[in-house]
């Protein structure tokens, strides 16, 4: 697969007809697409110069799952953003795969155009963070961030963040003082205008969950740290909640102190 001015793809589904159909698609839209039937074939391709912008990944794949495919490709140190691309979509699948970093999660019933529209999203995405790091460490009390690395270390032990926790922390912290509500967090996490959970406030308790995430590993390092508090904030996420004067945006985010490391999150 030669580099070109287009999207490149590295493309796994063991349905030989789905996938052969699927590649001839995408080609006509412009991707260059390197498929394959299972995961080792994929695993086989990353020895050789095999180069590309974004994997797609099939949930249920023989042998090795999609799932444990991504847990693979990351212990092999592959940080190309991965969307999974599956019939298998019930919420636990995709809920799994969004906490273990994939980037998308897209029901093969929405269709070609959907599926291109969220693909070219999830490359644009990336390559704004792909862009050479002209920033230093960034250190918050106890919060060390290496962003040559996307790393987040807490009195010097690394916390072990996926990338998407890793970008949360260092949306934060780049936003010392002020709320970042969770639509921002959220896009931060997967790309602008991404959508999952129940109904179009859903997003929202995926944020929490991540951050709960992240709480979690803060506390294994350091079973004292309780620095994470919860604000309380206006919006208009809910017809119960009074308006706010600064617009539309749901006003509900976190907030990080750069001298404590404290991290706030509404309520």
């Amino acid at each position: 697969m030669s580099r070109t001015g287009g999207i490149h793809l590295l493309f796994v589904e063991d349905d030989d007809n789905y996938r052969e159909n699927l590649v001839a698609e995408l080609s006509e839209r412009g991707f260059g697409v390197h498929s394959f039937a299972d995961a080792t074939s994929l695993l086989r391709s990353l020895d050789g110069a095999v180069a590309a912008d974004v994997i797609m990944l099939e949930w249920k794949l023989p042998k090795t799952s999609g799932i444990d495919l991504l847990a693979q490709l990351r212990g092999r140190g592959v940080n190309l953003p991965v969307v999974f691309l599956t019939g298998h979509t019930l919420p636990a699948n995709e809920s799994l795969a969004l906490e273990r970093g994939a980037i998308d999660f897209i029901d093969k019933a929405r269709g070609l155009e959907v599926l291109v529209r969220r693909l070219k999203s999830v490359v644009k995405a990336s390559k704004r963070t792909d862009q050479p790091q002209v920033d230093r460490s960034m250190i918050c009390g106890k919060l060390l961030l290496r962003p040559d690395v996307s790393r987040a270390y807490w009195d010097g032990v690394d916390l072990d963040l996926t990338v998407g926790e890793y970008n949360i922390v260092r949306l934060l912290a780049s936003n010392v003082g002020r709320y970042v509500t969770y639509r921002a967090i959220y896009d931060r996490i997967h790309h602008e205008g991404f959508i999952a959970g129940r109904g179009p406030m859903g997003y929202r308790a995926n944020v929490r969950s991540t951050i709960k995430r992240i709480r979690n590993k803060l506390r294994e390092r350091d079973p004292a740290f309780d620095e994470i508090e919860n604000y309380t904030a206006s919006g208009t996420a809910g017809r119960s909640q009074p308006k706010s004067t600064g617009g539309s945006n749901i006003s509900r985010g976190l907030l990080l102190d750069a001298q404590t490391g404290r991290v706030g999150a509404p309520g």
